[in-house]
């Protein structure tokens, strides 16, 4: 059997010229990157600002096990699969990080037949973008501490400076920790500590931004401290919001590439879903609704954390709303939601099968609730027995949802042509009516018991009292009609990632809240999860080389 890697180096890709021309977009319109990628010119986004928009399919799932979901996969697989039946359909995905791949995942284009080509270069620095997204953010801190240095005229209360600075590694080593020592040639030691690029407000407000003008004008409305009267510093105090947006103008233009059917594939910015927002720019969104049919994009992680931020951040920040939602899962996750250890997960196992099969349920009912029609795809692993297939049928069917098999990894777009003609005809049905959690004028912690007691199935949320008067404070400042960012463990829908299922009735302990003036949300930072993870005990690092001939090995 091929690896993903292998595969991918097998398909024949066409010219990113003549991908760009499937969607009318002529050699003006785009900026090449070598032969197979390019940028969509500020130009032509601008141009199709005002064109008609096709139809927007959200994609999401289950909560990430062990196991596997195939989200990005499933992805693919049914945007090759509407084109294949027809429907001029443009993918928008989130770009990869680094961290994770080098970490753990090893890669995030899809796998098998349903993958982003060129698989190496997306998984690998791409464009460039993440490390204009990082120098900016990185920018900014500099000049905080270089304006304290040379007499903090803004009388910048160093206590009270919540701007960290950001890289796009897993390093914990970096999470906490003391600069400026040295000596007064080195500054003013104070404490600060690093986040992950894809944490950083600064990729936030990129992945929110409309144009550069909106950006600018974000990215001078962050909060990066108080003063010592604890009123807010802002970027534009410091001056620093034109040259932050000059390191993002190039970046700031959607990447196009293609898939190994050679369909035309958007992958722009790369939040994630457990930190952060969790989706792809709004400006390649966008710009993919004017360009197609159709429009498949995807959310992080599990429905509880990456669809309900799409829609109740990047939707009702960006005016989007989705006409279906695709939720993916295997029957090995479900299984081992059902408490089926991973290395028995090939046997079948009916009973253990509808005891994790709460945990879809739910998710299918979270989607409900905000007025979306929903249907599952069934990501298929050969192990998989027909009467688990028919086992998640009959629970789907139960909740007035249809079930899927789709056989995409193995078959490409072709495996997934079942699942397309179901979310066309979701589509054509026009029953959509997006409704969201909760409304703007909400205090607060309102919202965040809200999105904890009806998308989590919590009781409640806790935090202690300086939390709730930090909200307070933001709302008197004007800040009270921003949505919520949760930050949670991706594993589960409490804030412990060992509880599997659909677990009720929990907890939802509040720790810390961020302010992100300029993306527009308050960030809820819940339990043990963080901002800059750790590396795993054996990285997918080590096993990430060159071969002989200077192909890439081990990254899938």
């Amino acid at each position: 059997m091929l690896s993903d890697i292998e595969i991918a180096r097998t398909a024949k890709k066409r010219p990113i010229t003549e991908v760009a021309a499937k969607l009318g977009l002529g050699p003006d319109d785009i900026l090449p990157y070598g032969h197979d990628k390019a940028k969509i010119t500020h130009a032509a986004v601008s141009r199709l600002a005002d064109a008609p928009k096709g139809r927007l399919i959200l994609v999401t799932s289950i909560n990430p096990t062990p196991a596997g979901e195939g989200k990005t996969t499933t992805t693919v697989g049914l945007g090759d699969a509407l084109n294949r039946i027809g429907k001029r359909t443009v993918i928008c995905l989130r770009e990869p990080s680094l961290g994770p791949n080098f970490g753990m995942k090893g890669g995030a284009a899809g796998g098998g037949y349903a993958q982003v080509i060129p698989m190496e270069d997306l998984n690998l620095h791409f464009t460039g973008d993440f490390h204009a997204i990082t120098s900016a953010h990185n920018l900014l801190s500099a000049m905080i501490d270089n304006h304290i240095y040379w007499g903090n005229e803004l009388g910048i209360d160093t206590r009270r400076i919540t701007w960290r600075r950001v890289m796009d590694m897993n390093d914990r080593a970096l999470r906490d920790m003391v600069v400026s020592l040295g000596g007064p040639s080195n500054g003013l030691p104070r404490e600060t500590g690093f986040d992950i690029s894809v944490a950083s407000e600064v990729m936030a407000i990129f992945c929110l931004a409309t144009s550069l003008a909106d950006l600018q004008a974000r990215i001078a409305r962050i909060v990066i401290g108080y003063d010592r009267n604890k009123q807010p510093i802002t970027a534009a105090d410091l001056k620093a919001d034109g040259a932050m947006t000059a390191l993002l103008r190039d970046a700031f233009q959607p990447n196009l590439v293609q898939t190994i059917e050679n369909n035309p594939v958007l992958v722009h910015g790369g939040p994630f879903a457990n930190i952060a927002h969790g989706c792809n720019s709004v400006s390649a969104t966008r710009t993919a609704l004017a360009l197609g049919e159709y429009t498949v994009t995807e959310a992080g992680f599990g429905a509880d954390l990456g669809a309900e931020k799409f829609l109740d951040i990047k939707c009702r920040l960006a005016d989007l709303a989705p006409e279906a939602v695709v939720i993916v899962a295997t029957i090995r996750a479900l299984k081992m939601n059902g408490g089926v250890e991973k290395t028995d997960l090939d046997r079948e196992d009916v009973a253990a099968l509808k005891r994790g099969g709460v945990n879809l349920a739910r998710h299918i009912s979270n989607m409900q609730k905000f007025g979306l029609p929903v249907v599952v795809a069934i990501n298929h692993f050969v192990s998989d027995t027909d009467a688990e297939v028919e086992t998640v049928r009959s629970l789907c069917a139960d909740l007035g949802v249809e079930a899927i098999r789709c056989t995409h990894w193995a078959d490409g777009g072709a495996g997934a042509e079942d699942l397309a003609r179901a979310v066309v005809a979701l589509a054509d049905k026009g029953e959509a009516d997006l409704h969201l959690l909760y409304g703007d004028n909400q205090p607060l912690w309102e919202k965040i018991q809200t999105i904890s007691r009806k998308i989590y199935g919590a009781s409640h949320a806790d935090a202690p009292p300086a939390v709730l008067n930090q909200l307070k404070r933001w709302e008197e400042a004007g800040h009270g009609a921003m949505p919520i960012c949760m930050a949670k463990t991706q594993y589960s829908f409490s804030a412990d990632p060992a509880m599997l299922g659909a677990p009720s009735g929990h907890v939802i302990p509040v720790r810390e809240v961020r302010l992100a003036a300029g993306a527009g949300f308050v960030v809820a930072i819940c339990g043990d999860i963080m901002t800059m993870p750790g590396l795993p005990r054996r990285p997918t690092a080590e096993r990430i080389g060159l071969t002989p001939e200077g192909e890439l090995d081990g990254l899938f």
